[in-house]
């Protein structure tokens, strides 16, 4: 019959509550391993908070280490996709640029606990993040997005042509990041709460003014 639907084209109720319950105990550890890092993270607590079991959870990720590094695959795909997502081939090369930098700002102060994880595994010297087998796909999109931007500004004579995409990443990633992961000592020295909304699209039109400001630097001159 003309637009039945049979079970074979429907994904199984199992698969769909096993997806659910995978997604569930991910958001829960993100929060876990966020607040009280790797260490200090307890698969106890993230039980409790999607009311599933021990058991469960590392019949899933096969042990805590094995959830902690899904918890950060996860965090990484999700800007990477956007970033991936991200439609500039329509605008010229130093609106583009500047999306993509408005595009990681904005990520960054909504997903905090992103840059806290970031932090943390930087404490680790990135040991658990080299265990995961997406790694090599993690930098791809960011550095893909870039470079096209890049050689179409080069093309265009506006970009300088001695920086490269992982150049103008770091520029890009050292702001935006700066803001959420030194918000609380920044405020007790300085006096000033970076994430207050009042500060927001100031910042925002400061990394994009920054990041082309760099990039349009010494073109043309002899």
């Amino acid at each position: 019959m003309v637009g039945c639907v049979t079970a074979a084209d429907a994904p199984p109720e199992r698969q769909r509550d096993a997806e659910r319950t995978r997604g569930e105990i991910l958001e829960a550890a993100t929060e876990e391993f966020a607040d009280r890092g790797y260490a200090g993270g307890r698969v106890d607590e993230i039980a409790a908070r999607t009311r599933t079991t021990k058991r469960m959870i590392y019949y899933y990720f096969g042990s805590k280490q094995g959830l902690y590094v899904a918890v950060l695959e996860r965090a990484y795909a999700g800007i990477r996709r956007l970033e991936q997502d991200l439609d500039v081939d329509h605008l010229d090369p130093a609106r583009a640029m500047r999306a993509l930098a408005e595009l990681t700002f904005d990520h960054h102060q909504s997903h905090p606990a992103f840059i806290r994880l970031v932090s943390i595994e930087n404490v680790h010297h990135a040991e658990h993040l080299r265990t995961s087998p997406v790694l090599a796909g993690l930098a791809a999109p960011a550095v893909d997005v870039l470079s096209g931007i890049l050689d179409r500004g080069r093309a265009a004579g506006l970009f300088r042509a001695d920086v490269d995409a992982l150049d103008v990443h770091m520029v890009i990633s050292a702001f935006c990041v700066f803001r959420t992961a030194n918000r609380y000592t920044f405020e007790a020295i300085f006096g000033r709460d970076m994430l207050d909304p009042a500060l927001t699209e100031h910042h925002r039109r400061m990394i994009g003014d920054l990041v082309l400001e760099y990039l349009t630097a010494h073109v043309g001159r002899a």
